[in-house]
């Protein structure tokens, strides 16, 4: 009798050890499953706000591709852990977006947002677009031709949109005579473009234009300097007439 009765509790503990261990297990899962569909949400959400993004930057349909393939590929993990009306509804609509032919033509000109803040905003953007693409290349989601292409586009663009910015910046303090200011941004915008290994129409033009200011930058201070030594010599003259005047009889 007392046997089985320790049989049975042997049994029972056997059996509670192993219900503990198959739930530890489900619960792991299930933490795994969670954090594998939040990994993706957050992969869609900021592939998403990049996307809207680009309305704004000049943008290839290839590369857009590429975006939209990173938003379907997520929703498809979504969907092997979470499979709901919803999802399959987005996997469908990823599925059509990705289906239209893409080349690497620039679908959009290039237009310097008017204040600094939206600026910035252009600037992250492109940023955030250029680590995206190195992300999906490194996942072998881009091929290298497509990766080298649209990251020297990406590239130019963000050197644009600096140089573009310094001239804005040296322009407005150019024309209120705040010459050593504007000098600088000008330099530092002649700087960047020099540092290109291959230079496009763009860099050679505005190369140019800024070699240009840079001279008239020059040329207008050696005139002030000029007029400035021209004053102190004048007021020199006047000190020492007025030294070397005859003294006046009182």
């Amino acid at each position: 009798m007392y046997v089985i009765i320790i049989i049975l509790i042997v049994v029972l503990l056997i059996a509670a050890i192993f219900i503990n261990a198959v739930q530890q297990h489900r619960a792991k899962i299930e933490s795994e499953r969670r954090a594998e569909v939040s990994k993706q949400k957050a992969i869609i959400d900021e592939t998403e706000n990049v996307i809207m993004a680009c309305v704004n930057i000049p943008t290839s349909p290839r590369l857009m591709e590429v975006l939209h393939n990173r938003v379907l590929n997520a929703l498809k993990v979504i969907n092997e852990h979470n499979s709901t009306p919803e999802i399959k509804q987005r996997i469908n609509d990823a599925e059509q977006r990705t289906s239209i032919g893409s080349d690497g033509t620039v679908t959009s000109d290039f237009v310097l947002p008017d204040n600094d803040k939206l600026i910035i905003q252009y600037i992250q953007a492109v940023k955030k677009l250029r680590i995206l693409l190195r992300s999906e290349h490194s996942k072998g989601k881009v091929d290298s031709k497509t990766f080298i292409d649209e990251e020297k586009q990406l590239e130019r663009l963000q050197i644009k949109v600096n140089v573009e910015t310094l001239i804005k910046r040296g322009r407005a303090a150019h024309q209120t005579n705040m010459l050593g200011s504007a000098r600088q941004y000008y330099e530092k915008a002649k700087a960047a473009l020099e540092n290109q290994n291959q230079k496009d129409e763009y860099a050679h033009s505005r190369l140019a234009n800024l070699t240009e200011w840079l001279n008239e930058i020059q040329s207008n201070l050696k005139s002030v300097n000029a007029q400035d030594r021209a004053k102190r010599q004048e007021e020199e003259r006047d000190e020492l007439d007025e030294l070397f005047a005859p003294k006046k009889k009182w």
